[in-house]
């Protein structure tokens, strides 16, 4: 009489398993491949949402890439090498007139810095790269009751403003690149205000104007109570 033979159940489960552990390995190695295409989709997501969001709830969502966007208008015109200009005026010898490639053909100056926010994100060891203001101050001629700055933004709507002391440290400058790559319309670009040793909100976006003032003029998120000084903690105020 023929005698069943018992399954060898541990050699016939452990293709399966092997399988099963080839296949996980498989899918983890293609998250991680797909991780910074998924990364730029869901910022690209985030950038593209955050300009037709006037609440400012985008800002809240997660981001991977560590910046949030937000802007305090429904939505910010388009800049380009074919349109953009930054206006110097106010207190000044020589008024002028920057289109981006005159921008572009003037010295660089590279910063890094971590970026804070007052909500509380940040992102570390952030390169900018950009012309300092001081460079631009000196080429306008700031006159002897010139003792701040102003700076308009082509949202039409935000502002911002540091002591001409503060405007000329090395830390501060007309930013072009960031991370080292053309800064773009969801960062503030193609020119934004840097200043390394302060929160973010005094690095003003879509940077299209900057008048010398006899005065501090607060900036827009100032007048709704934020500090005047926005010095991150620890940061050096005496710094050339």
């Amino acid at each position: 009489m023929a005698v069943e033979q018992p399954r060898k159940k541990a050699a016939e489960g452990a293709p399966v398993g092997r399988r099963a552990l080839l296949g996980m390995l498989g899918a983890g190695a293609a998250g991680l491949a797909a991780a910074p295409y998924l990364q730029s989709g869901w910022e690209g997501f985030l950038a593209k949402a955050s300009q037709v969001d006037a609440t400012g709830l985008t800002g809240l969502l997660p981001n991977p890439g560590g910046f949030r966007y937000y802007s305090i208008v429904g939505s910010v015109p388009h800049k380009d090498e074919t349109n953009y200009q930054l206006r110097i005026g106010g207190l000044v010898e020589r008024p002028k007139t920057y289109t981006l490639a005159d921008l572009r053909a003037m010295p660089q100056t590279r910063v890094v810095a971590d970026v804070l926010c007052t909500d509380g994100w940040r992102v570390d060891d952030t390169p900018f790269e950009g012309v300092k203001l001081s460079h631009l101050l000196d080429d306008a001629g700031v006159r002897d009751n010139g003792q701040a700055i102003r700076f308009t933004c082509f949202d039409g709507a935000y502002s911002e403003s540091l002591t001409l002391e503060q405007a000329r440290r090395s830390d501060v400058l007309v930013a072009l690149n960031m991370q080292d790559k053309p800064i773009t319309h969801e960062h503030g670009g193609p020119v934004r205000l840097y200043v390394a040793p302060m929160y973010f909100y005094k690095s003003a976006k879509w940077l299209s104007g900057i008048s010398v003032t006899d005065s501090v003029v607060p900036g827009f998120w100032e007048e709704r109570g934020y500090a005047i000084d926005g010095w991150l903690d620890g940061a050096d105020r005496h710094a050339a």
